[in-house]
């Protein structure tokens, strides 16, 4: 009894944004489900529009407006371009987009950071879509992925508040534990191993847990280096747009590097095989 008297009742202000975020992630959970569930045109116009949505965020963050529009032209037309089956001009307009917009930023406030904005919110987006498109295991891949960095986050934040303890990344985020980067990587494996458990694959149920594992590391590389972009740009959100999670940068951060690593596996592991087998 004597541990459990040393330590400390978690304060009511470590929840006090719990709410909102469930509120918001409420709304918005269902209507990506449906669009994953459905596929095709439903799936690829909610990633056209996150895509050009974060590629707003984005330039808003280097402190443009005018100047920043060719990273918000580039991200619309190489997703839109890969998404309606033209899967190299897609890739193509995203270089050419980021050299543009390498030349157009110099004289503004963030000139080297704008252009990385159209392979960080587009390469991410053209993974998504890359995953969802196989007829066989689309579907699945797509939520195996999302329920992982779903799993690590939750994880990160229930334990991270409910724990406490030194910072992860001090000089990075603040607000991030040790506590809870093990509590997102213990959710990531527990959606990882629910979704084989969910579909009937459980012959490789622990191959399931390590891949789970390796993208709830690489989810949680992808929230410090948001938190490292805002700090480098002086903001504390991308923007507002999601109650609760701020823009849609904050709230996709993990998912824009888990997508292309979770799509290089299903390249890896075939047409019509899920990605952990």
């Amino acid at each position: 009894m004597r541990v459990l008297a040393d330590v400390p009742a978690p304060s009511p202000s470590r929840w006090r944004d719990l709410r909102t975020r469930t509120l918001s992630a409420a709304v918005l959970a269902p209507l990506v489900l449906l669009c994953i569930w459905y596929g095709d045109r439903a799936f690829e116009l909610l990633l056209i529009a996150a895509a050009v949505g974060m590629a707003w965020e984005w330039i808003r963050m280097c402190g443009y407006a005018i100047p920043g529009l060719p990273v918000i032209a580039a991200v619309f037309v190489g997703v839109s371009a890969f998404a309606f089956g033209r899967p190299e001009a897609g890739l193509a307009i995203l270089a050419a987009g980021t050299a543009i917009a390498a030349v157009v930023a110099r004289p503004g406030p963030k000139p080297k950071l704008l252009p990385w904005g159209i392979p960080y919110t587009g390469l991410g987006s053209i993974a998504l879509l890359s995953l969802r498109a196989d007829p066989v295991v689309g579907l699945t891949d797509t939520l195996f992925l999302l329920l992982v960095v779903w799993g690590s986050d939750i994880g990160a934040y229930m334990i991270g508040r409910l724990v406490g303890g030194p910072k992860l990344a001090p000089a990075i985020s603040p607000g991030k534990t040790r506590s809870g980067a093990v509590g997102g990587l213990i959710g990531a494996i527990a959606a990882g191993v629910a979704v084989a458990v969910l579909t009937h694959r459980t012959d490789a149920l622990a191959r399931a847990a390590a891949i789970a594992a390796v993208l709830g590391v690489v989810a949680q590389a992808g929230d410090l280096l948001e938190s490292l972009l805002k700090r480098h740009c002086g903001v504390k959100d991308s923007s507002n747009l999601i109650p609760g999670h701020g823009g849609l940068l904050d709230r996709l951060d993990a998912l824009l590097t888990a997508a292309p690593v979770a799509a290089l596996l299903a390249l890896a592991a075939g047409r019509g095989v899920v990605l952990w087998q």
